[in-house]
């Protein structure tokens, strides 16, 4: 019985952690879009606009989306690259969209 229930109230936890999970879509050409956090990688471009990853209402990033949205927001400045300032290559949250040759 003890185990039922444990059982249960994992499935619970890993079922309302993933409800507060958001799938976002990779915008067209965001798959081509360069991310870096080494300045010398976007010597040369010109600087397009900046980029902030949305937070939810607790000032959270959802990690799982934010290269994809990290990514979407390049490509809706008109970028090719972009430049991580704040988090990691994996999970970016601030940065620089840059328009490179």
């Amino acid at each position: 019985m003890r185990q039922r229930i444990k059982s249960v109230l994992f499935v619970s936890t890993c079922l309302l952690l993933l409800a507060d999970c958001t799938t976002v879509a990779p915008a067209p050409g965001a798959d081509k879009v360069r991310v870096t956090d080494k300045p010398a990688d976007v010597t040369g471009c010109t600087p397009v606009g900046n980029i902030h990853v949305p937070k939810d209402p607790n000032g959270l990033v959802d990690a799982a989306s934010a290269g994809t949205q990290f990514r979407n927001e390049v490509v809706g400045l008109g970028g090719n690259a972009g430049f991580v300032t704040y988090g990691f290559l994996s999970a970016p949250v601030e940065g620089v969209a840059y328009r490179c040759p």
